[in-house]
């Protein structure tokens, strides 16, 4: 049983991703995922994801295509197991070295020490225009 909050087990998350620990992030993700980010058709970094080691995946891809630049948490908004971060964060695509610079919306939810909901929501158009071209 885990003494930490649900708020503390997603903000360990985005260190770990900093540092490019895939595994370790994966790892802090239930057997069973629910993802979900709206995505232009074409972009490579957003797989079908339903469980950790899709996770995995996906951290992997998306650190092979885009280089974080910035990231600022501006607001966490906790009650029960749902977390939600808002935020802003800058990143290039490394295929054509445009950033994408947008807000987000990050709504997760932890149950039993283990995120079970991983949706993220930010500017579609920006990530289509960094990596298709205008």
């Amino acid at each position: 049983m885990t003494t930490e909050s649900p708020t503390q087990t997603v903000q360990r998350l985005f260190p770990l991703l900093a540092e490019g620990r895939s595994a370790e992030a994966a790892a802090l993700f239930a057997d069973s995922v629910s993802f979900s980010i709206p995505h232009p058709p074409g972009i490579p970094w957003v797989p079908e994801v339903d469980s950790a080691e899709g996770m995995r995946t996906f951290f992997e891809l998306l650190q092979t295509h885009v280089q974080a630049k910035e990231f600022e948490l501006r607001q966490v908004i906790a009650e029960g197991d749902d977390v939600v971060l808002i935020g802003r964060m800058v990143s290039e695509v490394r295929r054509t070295g445009r950033d994408i610079d947008t807000a987000f919306a990050l709504h997760t939810t932890v149950r039993d020490g283990r995120i079970t909901r991983y949706h993220l929501y930010e500017d579609t158009y920006a990530v289509a225009r960094a990596y298709f071209g205008d």
